[in-house]
């Protein structure tokens, strides 16, 4: 039991650093970036199974967290006021042709970012943007003015 209650506590402090790092981050990971999340696994195990090397054990782990992560998702679908909580909001970078400067501090975003952004998705210039938003998933989706 000591294992499940273990990986449970793990399973929320690693949902809430996920959150506190930003999406931005995550769907943009750098090469250490990647090493550091591997790292930090490592260091999960051993102290969320500590000198519990057995079969058993790392499939009650497994277990553990595969059903919080089911129960969280679960949650996410079924109950509207936890989906901000759980998921985040969108949030709005560029309204009206405005570039939302408080925004992109918030998100840790450059001005060289945000146009990098708008050539991916075969825009010129920030000029050229009505609409930007940080979707959930950490991408950046644009509206371009019309005419």
């Amino acid at each position: 039991m000591d294992l499940v209650l273990r990986a449970a506590l793990f399973f929320v402090l690693l949902y809430v650093v996920m959150r506190l790092i930003g999406r931005r981050e995550l769907s943009s990971l750098e090469p250490f970036d990647l090493v550091l999340l591997v790292v930090m696994g490592d260091l999960v195990q051993q102290a969320v199974t500590q000198s519990d090397y057995s079969v058993t054990g790392g499939a009650l782990v497994i277990g553990t967290m595969v059903l919080m992560s089911v129960a969280a998702s679960y949650l996410t679908y079924r109950v509207r006021r936890l989906r901000p909580l759980l998921d985040g909001e969108p949030i709005v970078l560029i309204a009206d042709g405005e570039v939302l400067e408080r925004s992109l501090r918030r998100e840790r975003i450059t001005l060289e970012e945000l146009g990098a952004a708008a050539r991916q998705q075969q825009i010129e210039s920030l000029d050229d943007v009505r609409f930007a938003v940080l979707e959930t998933n950490g991408k950046i989706s644009m509206i371009e003015r019309s005419g």
